[in-house]
């Protein structure tokens, strides 16, 4: 099959960088980029990353030359600042290196450049601080996933779903919806698995819909994750930092994309995220990366998405019991709420090491302690 036309650049360029990882499953790419294997070489033997245009159907002359003198070497960087406007020094240097210039100045003269064209204050200049952070060791260790806030389109709201490679910081869905509803994240996680993998844990808030507020108990949502092999850990509550990434992302996405546009629909506000996300991913610099752009950090998982959910198997010493029509189990006599959306779910109990307590597991993960001391 063909690429899609409305992201083809996009999809051709993340494609080639994933492709060139030194321990890519090149035929699994291909199959989850959805074309063929000659194709995928094809569109290797053209690549030219400092020519873009090699990406395009059909080939076209350089649309630059290298420069000659100061004025167009400010040129270059005032018309790279006009495109991203939130870009600074550091941001604009790399970007022009990646795209090939040479000799580019100083982020410090960059940013008198911005200065004294009346860009940038001296005052935003200072704002920009470099801040050690933690980050898991390898790609799809850990995904972090949020919903941004809402905001107004002509006659609708737009909820936008973002999930967030912790590692590269590689923007793995960035979906806009109508609604904060199971089916929606679902059907955005599937494409994102099909494509990307399997991470081995994904971390959200207690909102809905994938944390349930009665007693914990689990959601529709979380129960398929856990199904699917995926460790999930929710953020402690009025403690946003967990989802630091994520909510920076956010903060980003705000400044670059949402505050100074106005969309009428979800279908513009589809198309502007789409090519947002491939400036993000693959041409913004990124300072927690010391200035690589995310796509430079990330491979996708080597965990494929099962079509069909994988049999659910226990150790033999666990004691196998079957959750009810309401979500509940009785233990010793004594009845407890588990979920609602494990019923005619299988769950393992496991005896701690003190007595009367008991640990319920569904899958991999365990879910809840059971006291048996108290009736």
């Amino acid at each position: 099959m063909a690429w899609k036309v409305n992201t083809k650049m996009s999809q051709r360029y993340e494609f080639l960088q994933l492709a060139n990882k030194e321990d890519c499953n090149f035929s699994q790419l291909c199959k989850r980029f959805n074309i063929s294997r000659p194709t995928g070489y094809k569109w290797l033997s053209r690549y030219d990353e400092k020519d873009l245009s090699s990406l395009e159907d059909q080939s076209k002359k350089p649309h630059h030359s290298k420069y000659k003198t100061d004025i167009h070497i400010e040129n270059l960087i005032l018309n790279l600042r006009k495109q991203h406007a939130s870009w600074g020094g550091r941001k604009l240097k790399r970007r022009l290196e990646d795209l090939g210039y040479e000799n580019i100045p100083s982020a410090t003269t960059i940013g008198n450049i911005l200065k004294r064209n009346g860009v940038i204050s001296a005052e935003a200049s200072k704002k920009a601080t470099s801040f050690i952070r933690f980050e898991h060791p390898n790609p799809n260790d850990l995904w972090q996933m949020d919903f941004k806030g809402w905001f107004n389109m002509d006659k609708s709201r737009c909820y936008p779903l973002t999930v967030l490679d912790d590692h590269s910081r590689y923007s793995i869905v960035l979906k806009a919806c109508l609604y904060e509803r199971t089916d929606v994240v679902q059907e955005a996680l599937i494409e994102a698995f099909r494509k990307y993998g399997l991470p081995k844990r994904m971390t959200m808030d207690n909102g809905s819909p994938w944390a349930g507020h009665a007693q914990k108990q689990l959601t529709t949502l979380v129960a398929w994750l856990i199904r699917l092999g995926i460790k999930v850990s929710h953020s402690r509550p009025y403690h946003p930092q967990t989802q630091g990434k994520d909510e920076r992302f956010h903060r980003t996405m705000k400044v670059e994309l949402l505050n100074h546009n106005y969309y009428s629909d979800l279908e513009e506000v589809a198309n502007a995220f789409i090519k947002w996300q491939h400036i993000y991913n693959t041409q913004r610099p990124h300072e927690a990366l010391g200035m690589d752009t995310p796509i430079s950090h990330y491979k996708v998982s080597p965990r494929n998405y099962p079509e069909v959910l994988p049999v659910i198997e226990y150790d033999s010493n666990d004691t196998v019991r079957k959750i009810t029509n309401d979500g509940k189990l009785s233990v010793h006599g004594i009845v407890f709420t588990i979920s609602r959306a494990l019923v005619g779910q299988y769950i393992a109990l496991r005896p701690t090491r003190i007595d009367g307590i008991i640990d319920v597991f569904y899958c991999h993960q365990k879910i809840k302690t059971l006291d048996l001391r108290v009736k």
